[in-house]
């Protein structure tokens, strides 16, 4: 698999406050309010123990040494994983980026056995998750605003990565 941008390496600690902004910038973009976004802040922060928790992998896209992107995958029971996090730095959408970390998240879960990944998305991302493969299979419940739901979407793997 080739990716336009080669620079996917394991997030570090020392990475969990850039991670964290990052996150909260990508979020914004889709015109939430600063109410909404602060509602979003503990939710979209996240700890040097996160980011070493055996059961989750953390992966960044850097550019001349700079993180712009980056996703959290989160082994679950059986063969499925869990997309928690995908965000790209707002002056990155629309480039190939988050296509070419969402193919890594795939290429890392089949790597480790897996059959499939869920997405809770954000309603303004479902068409993407949707391009690469997802099917609406529910909806779940924000984990920061009260009475928001979420679609959740199923990118089956077994032929999503090849080569």
């Amino acid at each position: 698999m080739s990716y336009r941008y080669r620079n996917i390496r394991p997030a570090k600690p020392c990475d969990a406050v850039t991670l964290s902004d990052l996150a909260l910038r990508s979020k914004a973009y889709w015109g939430y309010s600063t109410e909404f976004i602060e509602a979003c802040r503990d939710e979209l922060s996240y700890t040097p123990e996160q980011i070493t928790d055996k059961q989750s992998d953390f992966q960044v896209l850097e550019t001349s040494d700079v993180i712009i992107a980056f996703y959290k995958l989160d082994a679950q029971p059986g063969k499925n994983f869990e997309l928690e996090a995908l965000f790209v730095d707002p002056d990155w959408i629309g480039q190939g980026i988050g296509r070419d970390l969402l193919d890594h998240a795939k290429m890392m879960a089949v790597h480790k056995g897996g059959q499939s990944i869920t997405v809770q998305s954000d309603p303004n991302a479902v068409a993407f998750y949707q391009s690469a493969g997802g099917v609406i299979t529910g909806t779940e419940s924000s984990g920061s605003i009260p009475g928001r739901t979420l679609p959740l979407l199923t990118i089956p793997l077994k032929s999503a990565v090849t080569g």
